[in-house]
């Protein structure tokens, strides 16, 4: 299989010895305008050429790129051919054609004669149709800026999903006209302190139409009942006491009711589950919070309510996926709402346990199964991309067994998971970034790379051990191969020595 730099690995692959292509600024780009104007960004980043721009066919004789939708095949799918004089990327739909061109962008690569990319013919298409990367802009707020060159990122390594977590204990981070006091008094901390911030109606429809562009669905999170002591900042009548029995306080201060809370403690604070007051907050917050989001998915939380009764719990959640699905979205959760007996048909679990499941979790998940839903896969001790890579590094947590190197964030199997869930019971594959040491896309970068580019694998490619190619010891060759790509891409990985880097 190939060395080629090239993650996620392709479904095949087949280099053609002696074929390469030679990429100068005479070369011809035609076809798709929107594909050719991703390749154009792309080709002028990485080697400073501006090719020629051909809305329709190429002078004869004239190296060519052709980028074209022609509707073959599974959805996201794509087809790329490189010979001596012409290059050809083929998508089954825009989808396909984009991702299509984000692999050609990783062929290209620096000779003694010029840039050039390697002839090969590639048959593509992905295992899973969701496959997610989540920002946590609660514990610290990350502007739109930031949150747009994350998702450009994700979306370079043919991730579709970005789930925006917009709610926690630390800060509420989206404006809502029917709950206005939400931001006025409950946005303006982060951990430790910081500054906080919020979007505004018209950042969060920026963020979906960038996401959009580069064909990601948003999928925003308010977290209920547990990690809701901002909304008490701004609608006591809603929020019950801290309850400290039992919470995890990770090293922070106590919580107080109506005062800010800066910690990095979970699972102190709920809602007042059966209220009318709550029952109120939640529809009015769903409502718009639907009303903003054109993707199909709203995620109401329901992970950590340690402050929240079992009863209370279950049937919080419950009413909670209903409410959603009455508005035409479909539920997510957390695993731990598995335990309610009447989510709504449909509701879709995120699995955040371990590799080896601890204390039910995959109980809770086979639930949503049984349920009719399906199963997000984020097991945290393998793509939870906050803990930190190795024991030394500045930034990350270690509590997932941590530090996770990359390594371990390559050498695990959805299907082998939760016991009982089969590989059509799987949605997909997501990683999240959790926040509370990660102030700016600088530390975004270095939590994330390359172990972002694992998780990729994961979603996108075939079962491990199934293909000579989807294996640690490639991986780590095909990665390393990036280096140049994603430096002048403008990202600050840091230069894992579990890689051997292309310089």
């Amino acid at each position: 299989m190939t060395s080629l730099p090239l993650a996620p690995l392709p479904s095949s692959v087949t280099p053609a010895k002696g074929v390469t292509f030679a990429l100068t600024h005479t070369v011809s780009v035609t076809g798709d305008p929107d594909a050719a104007g991703v390749l154009h960004r792309l080709i002028l980043t990485r080697t400073g050429l501006h090719l020629t721009a051909s809305p329709g066919s190429a002078e004869p004789g004239r190296a060519v790129i052709d980028v074209t939708v022609d509707g073959d095949g599974p959805p996201e799918s794509y087809r790329l051919t490189v010979a001596d004089n012409r290059v050809t990327v083929r998508g089954a739909d825009a989808a396909g054609l984009f991702y299509g061109v984000q692999t050609l962008s990783q062929l290209i690569t620096g000779s003694p004669e010029g840039w050039v990319i390697p002839g090969v013919d590639i048959d593509d298409a992905p295992r899973f149709a969701y496959r997610g990367v989540m920002l946590d802009v609660a514990r610290h707020f990350h502007d739109v800026a930031t949150v747009t060159a994350y998702l450009e990122r994700a979306a370079s390594l043919k991730f579709n999903v970005l789930h925006l977590h917009l709610s926690d204990d630390q800060g509420w981070r989206l404006a809502l006209t029917r709950r206005p006091e939400l931001t006025a008094r409950a946005a303006a901390s982060a951990v430790g302190g910081g500054a906080g911030g919020f979007f505004t109606s018209d950042d969060y429809r920026a963020i979906i139409a960038h996401a959009a562009a580069n064909h990601m669905t948003v999928v925003p999170e308010f977290d209920m009942p547990g990690h809701t002591h901002a909304v008490g900042l701004a609608y006591p009548e809603v929020a019950a006491l801290p309850a400290l029995d039992g919470w995890d306080a990770a090293g922070g201060p106590t919580p107080v009711a109506g005062e800010t809370y800066t910690g990095m403690g979970v699972g102190f604070s709920s809602l007042r589950i059966g209220a009318p007051e709550t029952d109120a907050f939640v529809d009015d917050i769903l409502t718009e919070l639907a009303e903003l989001t054109p993707g199909p998915y709203l995620h109401f939380g329901g992970d950590e309510a340690h402050g929240t009764p079992a009863a209370d719990f279950a049937a919080f959640v419950a009413r909670t996926s209903r409410v959603i699905a009455d508005l035409g979205k479909t539920p997510i959760a957390w695993h731990e709402a598995g335990v309610a007996a009447d989510l709504a048909p449909g509701t879709i679990g995120q699995y955040w346990g371990l590799v080896s499941p601890t204390d039910g979790a995959d109980e809770r998940a086979r639930a949503f199964v049984a349920g009719g839903g399906r199963v997000i896969l984020s097991p945290a001790d393998a793509v939870y991309l906050d803990m930190k890579p190795a024991a030394d590094s500045p930034l990350g947590l270690t509590w997932a067994n941590g530090p996770t190197s990359l390594e371990r964030a390559y050498s695990w199997e959805p299907c082998e998971i939760v016991p009982g869930i089969s590989e059509d019971d799987i949605l997909g594959v997501e990683a999240p970034l959790w926040t509370e040491t990660v102030r700016d896309l600088d530390d975004i970068d270095a939590l994330a790379f390359p172990r972002v580019a694992a998780a990729a694998e994961a979603a996108w490619s075939v079962p491990a051990g199934t293909a000579a190619g989807r294996t640690w010891e490639s991986f780590r060759k095909r990665v390393g191969g990036l280096g140049p790509l994603w430096t002048t891409l403008g990202i600050r990985f840091p230069a894992s020595p579990e890689v051997s880097w292309t310089l």
